[in-house]
């Protein structure tokens, strides 16, 4: 994929934004390599990777990549048998440390009921060297200095030292306590120069202490004197110090050699750390910008749910579906310029190459991305001084490229096709070349101002005219792409709202063709259908989750009462069994006194026989009959409209709309509408008549009929708000948890009015605004206490 296209989409930039998640300069190192693939199999396991460690993310925080070091250039000084200082031996000891981290881990991920098979690859290849990993511990400390106990001859020297240098401190500080001191030194402190101990003397007094002059002071009045008393002392201080470093020399060689052996696994291990790295930051990237896991295909289709451009504000930028490859493979957005077409189409460029590259994108659940051999793109301002080029010759030339090597597993990107030279030849240029391109069956997107542009799309199979949405209210576009609906310049509407007087636009309108005008009246029609089918499918959808979930409250209402009535069932089988227990075991003992009477040759009287048999009786075990009223009759009764009935299938009420056959009624239960039959359903109360009277005022219960959601649209903010007051009234009687109020979006002011009337409102317990699917800002779902 050329460089220069990535360029035009930004992608440098969503590569800088991943960076910043890298946890180790290994991460960054290879992050700044990433590129998009054309491997559908490769692709595929990288995203899968990324969810992994997503999931990984969600349930952990964090992954541990402390210790985690670029130790290549010290291991490479190893393989050649140079030998390592502590500081890199600390840092090998930091990366085995890491992988022992990382190692238990992602091992543990299963211990929540993760599966992770694709990073478990990845830490079976970890391969830990304990024995090496405490041998340096054992001589190395945090702080990259070599340890006393690394070897018992460096614990004798470096006792010996310090043995030394107290010594030698003792004596110099006798010097410095002498009566004659004060007026010789020029100050009372012991110092170090050329890592030998020292006095300051006054010059005057040089020859008072004798030994060697290591250095002066800047004006030349002190002498940093070695006293002749203490040479001997420091030359002995200085072999114990080069012993020292020999040993030290010694051990860390030992300690290279024993590394060295293990270079090829630690090059391993640091590449799987580099390459976890690499994922982790690719997981956190995406769970900041809120990016999903695209479907991936090669087919060319591309079906993105509420796409965001990844580098606009996340409270800007403006959600869109965009859909190509299916029924048509080119997209001509045409409208005025400024008006959010040139974003469209980055979005899409963009988030194809973020999708080849194994990335997560800022898109809903469910969307779908394809991998292209090719990403073309000729987007923004060409123009070449250095090779005097105007605008329109220098996207020729990268047109004329694009053409050369264009094939149907392409994705192409023209932004603003055809502009920079006379309009009518620039339209005829842009028509021909999309016609050239759509004919390989490449996927194509294309923006254009040119009104010619707009006829492009119907008459042609394969092409589908889109735009972004302007609002003349506002006077601004709100990036709301038109799929279907061609673009219009909105010029006269936009004079008007600024004040162009109404004579100027009617004389512009006359020099308008006929044609022209009924285009752009059909445009506009096509725009308010658009809207009303948005709003329609909104409100379908609530209705059709409303009914879901009313569905499932009734699945469950009938597995409580099956598991209601099967306890009930065991409990009745239990306490038989124990009946039946009692009388056999009770008849087991009269039977057994019988025998012994008889074994022993004794007759039986009269009262012995009436009362074995009157036990024998009584040990018959006895069952409550359930105490049921006898059912009535069902009186024969002929329904009519209005009436409120039970519905028996359902064991709900409901109320009678009409006959839609001999024997089947429409019946409303709740917010649904169902066909039932007539024998399925069960009088309860006729309709009640209506008065003529004066009206009494009623208490409504829950049987009374609410509806679940109230429809502000249209109405005056004042009476709005009194029907809100009313409609939470008759709700909280009617005995419903939660209900919706439509109020839209519009200007804001009637949503803010409900929002606040909510707040202080003595029934509710809490509101928010409804999710994609239920409406948006445009609907407030109320939980009633």
């Amino acid at each position: 994929m050329q460089q220069k296209v990535l360029s035009s989409l930004e992608f440098h930039k969503v590569k800088e934004q991943v960076i910043q998640h890298a946890a180790s300069s290994l991460g960054k190192e290879k992050l700044l390599e990433l590129k998009p693939s054309t491997a559908i199999e490769e692709i595929t396991k990288q995203l899968e990777e990324v969810d992994e460690a997503s999931s990984v993310i969600r349930l952990r925080g964090q992954a541990p990549f402390g210790g985690v070091t670029d130790i290549r250039a010290a291991l490479k000084r190893a393989e050649i048998g140079s030998v390592l200082s502590p500081a890199e031996f600390r840092d090998i000891s930091g990366l085995l440390y890491a992988v022992k981290q990382m190692k238990n881990f992602l091992g543990s991920m299963y211990e929540d009921g993760v599966e992770i098979p694709l990073l478990n690859q990845y830490t079976e290849q970890l391969i830990g060297l304990s024995e090496l990993e405490r041998e340096i511990n054992s001589c190395i400390d945090d702080y990259g200095e070599v340890l006393d106990h690394a070897s018992e001859t460096l614990r004798g020297i470096r006792t010996q030292l310090r043995t030394l240098e107290s010594r030698i401190r003792d004596r110099l500080e006798s010097m410095l306590r002498s009566s004659s001191a004060s007026k010789m030194l020029s100050d009372t402190i012991v110092t170090i120069r050329n890592d030998r101990f020292v006095i300051p003397v006054k010059q005057e007094y040089r020859s008072s202490y004798g030994g060697i002059v290591h250095d002066t002071s800047s004006s030349g009045a002190t002498l940093f004197i070695e006293p002749q008393a203490i040479v001997d002392m420091n030359n002995s201080l200085q072999q114990a110090k080069v012993k020292e470093k020999q040993e030290i020399e010694r051990i860390l060689r030992e300690l290279t050699e024993h590394t060295a052996e293990h270079t090829h696994e630690l090059f391993q291990n640091l590449q799987v750390l580099q390459t976890l790295d690499f994922i982790f930051a690719k997981a956190k990237y995406a769970k900041a910008s809120k990016a999903t896991k695209p479907l991936i295909n090669d087919r060319g289709f591309i079906r993105l749910k509420k796409a965001r451009h990844p580098l606009l504000p996340p409270e800007q930028v403006v959600a869109n579906d965009i859909e190509l490859g299916g029924d048509f493979t080119t997209i001509v957005i045409t409208g005025p310029n400024t008006g959010g077409k040139t974003v469209t189409l980055k979005t899409l460029g963009l988030l194809t190459v973020m999708a080849q590259s194994g990335l997560h994108i800022p898109a809903e659940e469910g969307s779908e991305a394809a991998v292209f051999e090719h990403v073309f793109a000729d987007i923004g301002d060409e123009q070449s001084i250095e090779q005097s080029l105007s605008t329109f010759s220098s996207h020729m030339v990268n047109i004329v490229g694009i053409l050369e090597r264009v094939n149907e597993n392409s994705l192409v990107l023209f932004d603003e096709l055809g502009a920079g030279t006379d309009p009518q030849e620039g339209a005829a240029l842009a028509m021909s070349i999309l016609d050239e391109v759509h004919h390989t069956n490449a996927r194509v997107i294309a923006t254009t101002h040119y009104p010619e542009l707009k006829a492009y799309g119907y008459n042609r199979n394969g092409v589908m005219n889109a735009s972004v949405e302007f609002n003349i209210e506002t006077l601004s576009p709100t990036y709301k792409l038109l799929i279907g609906v061609p673009g219009r310049s909105n010029a006269f509407e936009i004079s008007r709202r600024l004040g162009l007087p109404e004579h100027i636009i009617g004389q512009a309108k006359s020099e308008m063709t006929a044609e022209h005008n009924e285009v752009d009246t059909m445009i506009a029609s096509l725009e308010h259908s658009k809207k009303r089918a948005e709003a329609e499918l909104s409100e379908t959808e609530s209705i059709r989750k409303e009914a879901e979930t009313l569905h499932k409250e009734l699945q469950q209402q009938i597995i409580e009462l099956n598991s209601k009535k099967d306890k009930l069932l065991e409990e009745a089988e239990q306490k038989a069994i124990e009946k039946v227990n009692a009388a056999t075991k009770e008849a087991e003992d009269i039977i057994h006194e019988l025998r012994l009477i008889k074994s022993e040759h004794k007759s039986f009287k009269d009262h012995e026989l009436i009362n074995a048999k009157k036990r024998l009786e009584d040990a018959v075990p006895a069952f409550e009959k359930s105490k049921q009223p006898p059912k009535q009759k069902k009186e024969k009764r002929e329904l009519k409209p209005g009436d409120e009935v039970k519905v028996l299938t359902f064991g709900q009420k409901g109320t009678l709309l009409e006959k839609t056959g001999s024997s089947e009624w429409n019946v409303q239960i709740g917010i649904l509408k169902m066909k039932v039959k007539e024998k399925d359903l069960e009088f309860m109360k006729s309709s009640p008549e209506p008065k003529k009277e004066k009206t009494i005022a009623a208490v409504k219960g829950k049987d009374y009929h609410v509806a679940l959601e109230l429809d502000l649209r249209g109405e005056r903010y004042e009476n709005a708000l009194s029907r809100v007051e009313k409609y939470l009234d008759d709700a909280v009687l009617a005995g419903y948890p939660r209900v919706s109020i439509i109020h839209g979006k519009g200007t804001g002011a009637l949503r803010k009015g409900v929002q606040n009337l909510l707040k202080n409102h003595r029934s509710v317990k809490n509101s928010r605004f409804g999710e994609a699917g239920e409406g948006g800002s445009g609907i407030t779902i109320v939980e009633l206490k």
